[in-house]
Protein backbone atom coordinates (compact mmCIF):
# COMPACT_ATOMS: atom_id res chain seq x y z
CA UNK A 1 0.00 0.00 0.00
CA UNK A 2 0.87 3.83 -0.42
CA UNK A 3 -0.05 7.49 -1.12
CA UNK A 4 -1.13 9.26 -3.80
CA UNK A 5 0.93 11.95 -4.22
CA UNK A 6 -0.15 15.81 -4.78
CA UNK A 7 1.31 19.07 -5.58
CA UNK A 8 3.72 20.20 -2.47
CA UNK A 9 5.48 17.08 -2.20
CA UNK A 10 8.26 17.19 -0.69
CA UNK A 11 11.52 15.58 -3.04
CA UNK A 12 14.81 14.75 -2.20
CA UNK A 13 17.66 13.90 -4.35
CA UNK A 14 20.77 11.44 -3.42
CA UNK A 15 23.19 14.04 -5.33
CA UNK A 16 20.73 17.17 -4.08
CA UNK A 17 22.15 18.96 -1.47
CA UNK A 18 18.58 20.73 -0.69
CA UNK A 19 14.90 19.00 -0.35
CA UNK A 20 13.01 20.76 -3.55
CA UNK A 21 9.11 20.62 -4.00
CA UNK A 22 6.80 18.93 -6.50
CA UNK A 23 4.91 20.98 -8.39
CA UNK A 24 1.51 19.67 -10.03
CA UNK A 25 -0.40 21.52 -12.85
CA UNK A 26 -3.85 22.12 -11.99
CA UNK A 27 -5.45 20.13 -15.07
CA UNK A 28 -4.54 17.10 -12.40
CA UNK A 29 -6.97 17.99 -9.90
CA UNK A 30 -9.47 15.51 -9.05
CA UNK A 31 -10.81 13.62 -5.90
CA UNK A 32 -9.46 16.21 -3.74
CA UNK A 33 -8.45 20.44 -3.55
CA UNK A 34 -4.82 19.55 -4.29
CA UNK A 35 -3.82 18.33 -7.94
CA UNK A 36 -2.54 14.52 -7.65
CA UNK A 37 0.90 13.78 -9.40
CA UNK A 38 1.20 11.41 -11.94
CA UNK A 39 3.82 9.47 -13.42
CA UNK A 40 4.23 12.21 -16.30
CA UNK A 41 5.17 14.93 -14.07
CA UNK A 42 8.41 14.70 -14.46
CA UNK A 43 9.70 17.68 -16.07
CA UNK A 44 12.62 19.48 -15.47
CA UNK A 45 11.91 23.24 -14.07
CA UNK A 46 8.11 22.69 -14.30
CA UNK A 47 7.48 19.85 -12.20
CA UNK A 48 11.06 19.16 -10.69
CA UNK A 49 12.37 22.46 -9.35
CA UNK A 50 16.54 22.18 -8.20
CA UNK A 51 17.73 19.95 -5.27
CA UNK A 52 19.98 23.31 -4.00
CA UNK A 53 23.86 22.77 -5.11
CA UNK A 54 24.87 18.92 -7.11
CA UNK A 55 27.41 16.89 -6.00
CA UNK A 56 27.29 14.54 -9.35
CA UNK A 57 30.85 13.92 -10.97
CA UNK A 58 27.78 13.03 -13.85
CA UNK A 59 26.75 16.56 -13.85
CA UNK A 60 29.56 18.29 -16.41
CA UNK A 61 29.32 21.15 -14.49
CA UNK A 62 30.41 19.42 -11.43
CA UNK A 63 33.19 17.39 -13.14
CA UNK A 64 34.93 20.63 -15.15
CA UNK A 65 34.36 22.61 -11.30
CA UNK A 66 35.82 19.65 -9.69
CA UNK A 67 38.45 19.55 -12.49
CA UNK A 68 39.45 23.18 -12.15
CA UNK A 69 39.74 22.69 -8.53
CA UNK A 70 42.51 19.81 -8.56
CA UNK A 71 40.15 16.95 -7.87
CA UNK A 72 38.42 18.76 -4.34
CA UNK A 73 34.80 17.96 -5.45
CA UNK A 74 32.91 21.23 -6.17
CA UNK A 75 29.14 20.69 -6.24
CA UNK A 76 27.26 23.29 -8.63
CA UNK A 77 23.99 24.74 -8.80
CA UNK A 78 21.58 21.98 -9.33
CA UNK A 79 19.63 21.88 -12.92
CA UNK A 80 17.93 18.44 -13.13
CA UNK A 81 17.64 16.59 -16.69
CA UNK A 82 14.77 13.81 -15.88
CA UNK A 83 13.39 12.66 -19.18
CA UNK A 84 12.08 9.01 -18.45
CA UNK A 85 8.67 8.88 -16.18
CA UNK A 86 8.58 8.55 -12.35
CA UNK A 87 8.22 4.30 -11.91
CA UNK A 88 6.29 2.63 -10.69
CA UNK A 89 3.10 4.37 -10.42
CA UNK A 90 -0.32 3.11 -9.15
CA UNK A 91 -1.06 0.36 -10.62
CA UNK A 92 -5.09 0.83 -9.91
CA UNK A 93 -5.32 3.94 -9.94
CA UNK A 94 -5.52 6.16 -12.98
CA UNK A 95 -5.33 10.45 -13.23
CA UNK A 96 -6.68 11.65 -16.96
CA UNK A 97 -5.06 8.21 -17.90
CA UNK A 98 -1.89 8.08 -16.11
CA UNK A 99 -0.75 6.09 -13.31
CA UNK A 100 -0.85 8.04 -10.30
CA UNK A 101 2.05 8.61 -8.49
CA UNK A 102 3.19 7.09 -5.39
CA UNK A 103 5.09 7.92 -2.08
CA UNK A 104 7.51 4.46 -3.08
CA UNK A 105 7.81 5.74 -6.84
CA UNK A 106 11.36 6.95 -7.76
CA UNK A 107 12.57 9.34 -10.78
CA UNK A 108 15.94 8.99 -12.27
CA UNK A 109 17.92 12.66 -12.86
CA UNK A 110 20.41 11.63 -16.23
CA UNK A 111 22.92 12.69 -13.68
CA UNK A 112 22.53 9.94 -11.73
CA UNK A 113 20.91 10.89 -8.93
CA UNK A 114 17.54 8.95 -7.69
CA UNK A 115 14.56 11.69 -6.73
CA UNK A 116 12.46 9.93 -4.20
CA UNK A 117 9.11 11.28 -2.23
CA UNK A 118 10.30 12.58 1.23
CA UNK A 119 6.63 13.99 2.41
CA UNK A 120 3.74 13.36 -0.35
CA UNK A 121 1.16 16.67 0.44
CA UNK A 122 -1.28 17.47 2.62
CA UNK A 123 -4.07 15.36 0.89
CA UNK A 124 -2.83 11.57 1.14
CA UNK A 125 -5.00 9.27 -0.55
CA UNK A 126 -4.55 5.54 0.53
CA UNK A 127 -4.39 3.56 -2.33
CA UNK A 128 -3.92 -0.49 -2.35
Amino acid sequence: MGFCVCGGAQMNCTFGMAPSVLTVLPENRTVTSMPIATIMDNKPMVNILPFGMCSSMANPTVAAATAAAMGALTPMPCVPVTTAPWAPGSPTVLIGGQPALNNSSKLMCNWGGVISIGMPGTANIQVP
